[in-house]
């Protein structure tokens, strides 16, 4: 346990507002581990015995077909935390998760967290609200594959990759993804060609603007209005 473990913990949304004590205690007994780029850090069915914070580095979190395709279900930067529901429930993990890049990982064991939810009303309505926001993008994931067409569930995505880690520039919001095409359309449910077809049409209308990885949002209300959200 490193000091560093315990500001970690305080910097994240479910653990963030527990009395200092109680995060020492939970910070004593985390345990480190460092994955490389593409290493897997645990898989679709395996006991899930363990809460994750991501320390550095970025994880994909995603579901696999029998045939070996994925969905990507959601990427995860620093401070975030994944892996809550079978720690809550005592399941098997319900998708698998890798790391992006060389990445490190805190682990929170079961009994541990358990432990803290014991002793925290207020942890436990985080960890409620944590659990009822996956459900609900989970859920959005959903709708979007049925009602919007690829074109829109793109717009939506990266409207909300700006919101959620999107850096202000001039004449718009920088999106460096470290995610390939590949990743992004495993996201949205279409393939690599079709997905860069879309964003080249979007950088042609002047919605975007491409360059490698990094994509600049330029027209973001005609992104919204694309998507079929609404102000």
């Amino acid at each position: 346990m490193t000091s560093g473990d315990e500001a970690l913990l305080q910097n994240t949304s479910l653990f963030g507002t527990l009395p200092p004590d109680a995060v020492q205690r939970l910070a004593e007994r985390a345990v480190r581990r460092s994955y490389g780029r593409g290493e897997v850090i645990f898989r679709e069915g395996d006991a899930g015995d363990a809460l994750c914070v991501v320390v550095t580095g970025l994880v994909k979190v995603y579901r696999s077909s029998p045939d070996g395709d994925e969905m990507l279900l959601v990427t995860l930067e620093p401070s975030s935390v994944f892996g809550e529901l079978p720690t809550v429930d005592g399941g098997l993990r319900s998708a698998s998760a890798a790391a992006v890049e060389a990445t490190t990982v805190l682990l929170i064991s079961r009994s541990a967290l358990l432990e803290a939810l014991r002793g925290s009303p207020e942890l436990v309505d985080r960890l409620l609200r944590s659990l009822g926001a996956m459900v609900r993008r989970l859920t959005d994931q959903a709708a979007d594959l049925v009602f919007l067409d690829l074109h829109g569930r793109v717009a939506k995505l990266l409207l909300r990759l700006a919101d959620e880690r999107g850096t202000p520039v001039a004449g718009g919001r920088a999106l460096d993804l470290h995610l390939t095409q590949s990743d992004l359309a495993n996201m949205v449910g279409g393939s690599r060609q079709s997905v860069n077809q879309v964003l080249n049409a979007f950088e042609r209308l002047g919605y975007v603007e491409l360059d490698g990885r990094r994509i600049v949002i330029r027209k973001p209300e005609l992104l919204q209005r694309r998507s079929g959200q609404h102000d």
